[in-house]
């Protein structure tokens, strides 16, 4: 009877130990998935959060080009009424591009700078002669990706301080390389040391550039700026996701 006794008191011991380690079981496994929940939760806050400022960086660019290229039109108008008509139908295929550009998170080199010669050919339409522009790119990095609409602020920015402090004719050359596992497109543009102040000339649209490639690489050293001479030189490095 007593041998009885206590092997019920051991059982009960065994079973009360098994349920204690199944309700912690339980409750570990209940607030890991609650933490995954919750985890899952802030990443696509943060996604979301990071999307909207990507947007808001690609819509903020196109007011001042589109203003500065109305104005352009309407100057044209009285003088040179083919030359505005022609400017009106390359701005209607630049914002329609533009349109079907902002779902596109990346692009390849090609379509990008297909792009960028259509906003170039509307730029020359405004400075006329005074504007060239030479682009090479190797044929292996064509096909090589980068965000979408990356490019035309870093050209903006040198067609700003290559061309507005100087009445001189400028070429600005663009070329793009492949590095490693990097596509890496350097801008460069000539500036007078005088009249034009490149260093501080990385306002809004290369501050820009450099914040979405932070956004979308978490890296702070994809956008370099030197100036060489009367040289200013842009380069952007994108990582090549595998």
């Amino acid at each position: 009877m007593r041998l009885l006794t206590n092997s019920s008191t051991v059982r009960f011991g065994i079973a009360f130990l098994m349920l204690g380690c199944m309700a912690t079981m339980c409750l570990l496994w209940f607030t890991q998935k609650e933490q995954k929940e919750m985890d899952e939760r802030k990443m696509e806050t943060e996604n979301l959060a990071k999307e909207a400022e990507l947007f808001k960086l690609r819509q903020q660019l196109q007011p001042h080009f589109l203003f500065n290229s109305l104005n352009s039109i309407s100057a044209l108008i009285g003088s040179q009424p083919e030359q505005a008509r022609k400017m009106i139908y390359q701005l209607s295929d630049f914002l329609r591009g533009t349109l079907k550009k902002e779902e596109q998170q990346l692009v390849n080199l090609e379509e990008e700078l297909e792009y960028l010669e259509l906003y170039l050919d509307i730029e020359k339409v405004r400075f006329g002669h005074r504007l060239s522009t030479i682009i090479n790119c190797e044929e292996n990095c064509r096909q090589m990706k980068l965000p979408s609409l990356l490019l035309q602020p870093v050209v903006e920015n040198a067609i700003k301080f290559g061309l507005y402090d100087t009445t001189d004719d400028i070429t600005i050359r663009i070329s793009a390389t492949a590095n490693n596992n990097y596509l890496e497109v350097v801008v460069e543009n000539p500036f007078d040391p005088e009249t034009s102040s490149p260093k501080k000339g990385t306002g809004f649209g290369l501050s820009s550039v450099q914040r979405r490639l932070y956004l979308l690489f978490a890296r702070n050293d994809l956008l370099e700026t030197k100036s060489d001479n009367n040289l200013f030189i842009t380069k952007v490095k994108i990582p090549q996701l595998i």
